[in-house]
């Protein structure tokens, strides 16, 4: 008798935004809505040292206002609205909304790390969020700054480590609550996610967590590898396909 498939995890990326309202609150409530609780989202700084949940270092793209966050400040971003209608938020505001939930929070750029950290502080969130940064330098600060029982992504020389069964720093039993190595499917023509990746990080009691999948046809491939956790911005069809298969918490 076969044993049931292993749950899977579904991260909402930004939030669920089919229509581009990203890191805003309704995108964050819309996942929770679909019955998501893990979120991710990205940690930025304006230039009087609030944290938001905004991805670019600037207003252009995602909202109707301009300009660089770092060289505004709290006042003049808090009247920007992403696609004409929703507020920007700060971080600490998502993590006090949606108490239950996970964050996974990518923190991009050095300045926002004293502020990330004060929020997570102000919400009582170490043990509820996963930091996660590109800067291995960076996320190095964080965590010693965070403390052991707060979880983290592996930084990228660990993620290389990894790859080529050359754990260094990984050596030994990982001294950190919930590490997870967050990685691509693939760079450019190189597959990233593998069986031999896949064992690697079991035997080091490392999660996977793939970002950012938002095909179907990718999500199986991964799903039967044994990934632990998916994330995309398609929260409605990785439900469905998680559902489909067995593998859906809630």
């Amino acid at each position: 008798m076969s044993s049931p498939p292993r749950p899977a995890v579904g991260i909402a990326h930004r939030g669920f935004s089919p229509d581009g309202a990203e890191n805003s609150m309704a995108a964050f409530q819309a996942a929770v809505d679909l019955g998501y609780r893990h979120l991710e989202t990205d940690a930025r700084v304006t230039g009087d040292g609030v944290a938001l949940a905004f991805h670019d270092p600037i207003l252009d793209r995602v909202t109707n206002s301009h300009g660089q966050l770092r060289q505004l400040s709290w006042r003049e971003v808090s009247a920007a609205r992403i696609l004409d209608r929703e507020p920007i938020p700060r971080l600490e505001e998502v993590l006090d909304a949606f108490g239950e939930v996970s964050v996974n929070i990518d923190v991009k750029s050095d300045a926002a790390v004293g502020p990330t950290l004060d929020a997570i502080r102000r919400t009582n969130s170490w043990r509820r969020v996963r930091l996660a940064s590109f800067s291995p330098a960076r996320l190095l600060q964080l965590r010693r700054s965070a403390g052991p029982a707060t979880p983290s992504a592996l930084t990228a020389t660990e993620v290389a480590a990894l790859s080529h069964g050359r754990f260094g720093p990984l050596s030994g039993p990982p001294r950190r609550a919930g590490l997870a190595a967050q990685v691509p499917p693939r760079v450019g023509p190189l597959q990233v996610v593998g069986p031999r990746f896949i064992a690697a990080a079991r035997a080091r009691g490392i999660e996977v967590h793939v970002w950012t999948v938002n095909l179907r046809a990718e999500m199986v491939r991964l799903l039967d590898l044994g990934v632990d956790a998916i994330v995309t911005d398609r929260a409605d069809l990785l439900r469905e396909v998680l559902r489909e298969r067995g593998q859906w918490q809630a």
